[in-house]
């Protein structure tokens, strides 16, 4: 390893990275169409295609820390690698989401999609998390700054998902389970969001040394606004 110049190792590094991306954020978009249309089959590959992303996942963490022991780097190099590491946890977990997206198909009848569509918030979640890795990629601190914004875009929509389900759980005859498994959707992709904007922070901190830290949760700023 030390034959080769280290900036080599890290953009080998990087473009691992940026493959892995591109299976993961595929993957959630197939999920997404899985549930919209009850395909059990596009469901089962999904599956198929999250273990490559667990073992993609673990051959970067693997090679991060073995350029850690071997190289030791130091300065700007280190922060990248730690970030590479970072941003692969990151990936990996976004993954999972997609995952237990598709977990929810058996649970929710087409009737039931019909009336919440999360075509647009999986979209934008989607383009967040594109955003971040390009930020990434190019060291773009004001498209890590963007993505960051866009988070309270996605908060707003789970919100108006929570009052929704919230709403129709008066009825009666509401189908309580369904609603609970039509939330857990709307909040996978808030948690795919999260993920995106811890991505851009951690390209803030790449480019800057600057640690932003976590403002509000989304938590609370959906009790705050059912409160308003």
């Amino acid at each position: 390893m030390s034959e080769r110049p280290v900036h080599e190792y890290i953009k080998e590094l990087s473009e691992e990275l940026v493959q892995l991306f591109n299976l993961v954020l595929r993957n959630f978009y197939d999920a997404l169409h899985a549930v919209k249309h009850q395909d059990e089959h596009q469901a089962r590959k999904i599956k198929l295609v999250d273990d490559e992303i667990d073992i993609a996942e673990v051959r970067i963490e693997e090679r991060c820390l073995a350029f850690l022991a071997l190289q030791q780097p130091v300065a700007r190099d280190l922060r990248t690698i730690v970030t590479i590491m970072k941003i692969n946890d990151d990936l990996e977990r976004i993954g999972d989401l997609a995952v237990h997206i598709i977990e929810r198909i058996p649970e929710i009848s087409l009737e039931m999609l019909d009336r919440f569509d999360f075509e647009e918030m999986g979209h934008l979640a989607g383009e967040m998390t594109k955003k971040s890795i390009e930020a990434f990629v190019n060291k773009d601190k004001v498209l890590a700054e963007q993505v960051c914004a866009l988070d309270d875009e996605i908060d707003a929509m789970h919100s108006s998902a929570f009052k929704r389900v919230a709403a129709i759980m008066k009825s009666p005859d509401a189908d309580v389970d369904q609603l609970i498994s039509v939330l857990s959707i709307s909040r996978y992709i808030e948690r795919m969001a999260d993920h995106a904007t811890r991505i851009a922070i951690e390209v803030i901190y790449l480019v800057t040394g600057e640690i932003v830290r976590h403002g509000e949760s989304s938590f609370e700023k959906m009790i705050k606004s059912l409160k308003d």
